[in-house]
């Protein structure tokens, strides 16, 4: 049985001008149709904002109930759940949110993530693998990320990278600074990031690899990022919310819902990282969502494990860059959908004929504050708790049909 026409009117399409939507058999037929199938669903948006389904890159558990309040339709999964090193732990991750959620997995680079020996990666992708990832560390061997980098080239796929230099990290928890120093915490400079970031760039330019480095978070990283660019290199990069809205202050009183990896950065650096935003040079905007429970958070600093639960906020404090004048609607939906898509390779993230009806309603103004001990996800480990926010998805569309 066939999915039923769909007709959203009286829209805000992605907060611009007021229009229509037809989705005929799952996919976007017509904007601002003049004619209408018979027996269609009419939905009226009063005003609303219709934006295509998020799609979050770089999830580290499949959270389905966080994902659908975030108006998330699709998910990247990192390949550190596992590790998603063989083509049956793919297929199966692959198998893991249907119908109403769709979950891209993100092969090991390397078998069990090891950073030595290159995992199967083309019977991955043959099993439903969307790109390759080096999981929560980088590959420290040059030669093995040289192979690792050809090779998915080759294949047709991004490798999505951790950018970390592990000899200035290892043991560290926060960044080298008066908090740190306050703290008594074990620390690493920042440029442990521009580090890494610029052996891989070699890399990218010996062998023309398309490479996404999950997250760029100092000012000296997205200024090799900007170069990369101006070279032509074919380079992206993201954040989170995170490290756009706090600083490593907020590490302060030992709050582990703020131990993140990579760590909280500098004022000066968040800065670096809102020009970025503004200016382009950063392409994603993505959860990071992570949950983890009080096993891993309620301990001291030091041993607490890295990680947040973003998958409810991150469509509200996207919003947020938008009402501060740092992008516009349009811009942030490319960060938030349409790249993620363009990387994925799947036909989704754009309200445009032909792509995938996956459509969210969003009331921009609606006040909520978030609050960890009643998120959706499965643990609620966010560094922003307590914080007034606003905006948030009303009504979700996996391929026209209605999820929420």
């Amino acid at each position: 049985m066939g999915v039923t026409p769909l007709h959203i009117v009286n829209a805000r399409l992605l907060g611009g001008t007021t229009g229509s939507l037809l989705a005929i058999d799952g996919s976007i037929a017509a904007l601002n149709p003049s004619d209408v199938p018979d027996g269609t669903e009419v939905v009226d948006a009063r005003g609303l904002w219709l934006a295509p389904g998020i799609i979050d890159l770089g999830v580290f558990a499949t959270d389905k109930p966080a994902f659908h309040f975030g108006g998330i339709t699709r998910a990247a999964l990192m390949p550190d759940a596992g590790p998603l090193d063989s083509p049956g732990l793919v297929e199966r991750s692959a198998k893991g949110g249907k119908p109403d959620l769709w979950v891209h997995p993100l092969a090991a680079a390397t078998k069990g993530l090891e950073g030595r020996e290159l995992a199967e990666i083309g019977l991955m992708k043959q099993a439903g693998a969307r790109a390759i990832a080096t999981g929560r560390n980088r590959i420290a061997d040059s030669g093995v990320m040289r192979r690792v980098l050809s090779y998915a080239a080759s294949l047709g796929l991004v490798t999505i990278i951790h950018a970390e230099d592990e000899g200035l990290t290892a043991g560290a928890v926060a960044t080298d600074g008066e908090m740190a120093t306050r703290l008594g915490l074990a620390s690493a400079p920042a440029v442990a990031e521009a580090m890494a970031i610029a052996r891989d760039l070699a890399l990218v330019e010996e062998t023309g690899a398309p490479v996404h480095f999950r997250q760029v978070t100092t000012a000296k990283g997205l200024d090799l990022i900007r170069a990369a660019k101006a070279m032509g290199l074919p380079v992206l990069c993201g954040i989170t919310p995170a490290h756009l809205l706090l600083s490593d202050t907020a590490i302060g009183d030992f709050r582990t819902f703020a131990r993140l990896s990579p760590p909280l950065r500098s004022e000066d650096d968040r800065h670096a990282c809102l020009t970025a935003l503004a200016d382009g040079t950063i392409d994603v905007l993505a959860s990071g969502h992570d949950p983890r429970g009080p096993e891993d958070k309620r301990l001291p600093f030091a041993e607490a494990l890295p990680g947040m639960a973003g998958a409810e906020t991150l469509l509200a404090l996207g919003l947020g860059f938008v009402r501060d004048g740092h992008i516009a609607p349009e811009r942030l939906f490319d960060l938030l959908a349409a790249t993620p898509a363009c990387l994925l390779g799947v036909d989704a993230g754009q309200l445009k004929v032909g792509m995938e009806a996956d459509l969210i309603l969003i009331d921009e103004g609606t006040p909520w504050q978030v609050d960890a001990k009643r998120m959706a996800a499965w643990a609620g480990n966010t560094p922003f708790d307590g914080m007034p926010v606003q905006g948030r998805a009303t009504a979700m569309w996996k391929g026209g049909l209605r999820i929420r």
